[in-house]
């Protein structure tokens, strides 16, 4: 038996499909890696951070932590360090070339992301954003229940 589609099932898989694919999409314009993009506006926007600290907050496991910083070590973007208050944890902080590199990065996102709106009205948006909000405000109440 084949069920039909509801309106809510189409709601949520247009909006996964289009989440899907906007966090592909820039990091394929600018010829990176999903994760390596991630990895350096992170850094960019909080400065020194854990590499556990990346781990949490970019949902990458560990090892894929490490190997990313590590590279971006090795091409002179990225400073390692021990933390000196528990040196069990390793800190990753942009060099001068990897906060250019980190800058442009963030200026070509904004340049896209304007471009993907057009012929997006202002209001449309506006729109988009409290019905997301309204349905982020749901899951909550539902989880709280």
């Amino acid at each position: 038996m084949v069920r039909e589609e509801t309106a809510e099932d189409t709601f949520f898989r247009e909006l996964g499909g289009a989440c899907a694919e906007l966090r592909q999409a820039f990091a394929r314009h600018v010829g990176m890696s999903p994760h390596r993009v991630q990895v350096l506006v992170r850094l960019w926007r909080d400065g020194e951070t854990s590499h556990s600290d990346l781990r949490r907050t970019l949902g990458i496991d560990g090892a894929s932590v490490t190997r990313l910083v590590k590279e971006f070590e090795a091409e002179g973007l990225v400073g390692r360090r021990l933390d000196p208050a528990d040196n069990r944890y390793t800190l990753a902080a942009l060099t001068p070339a990897g906060e250019r590199v980190a800058a442009d990065l963030e200026r070509s996102h904004q340049a896209y992301q304007e471009r993907l709106l057009g012929g997006v009205t202002a209001q449309e948006q506006e729109i988009v954003l409290r019905v997301l909000r309204r349905v982020r405000a749901n899951v909550t109440d539902q989880e709280s229940r």
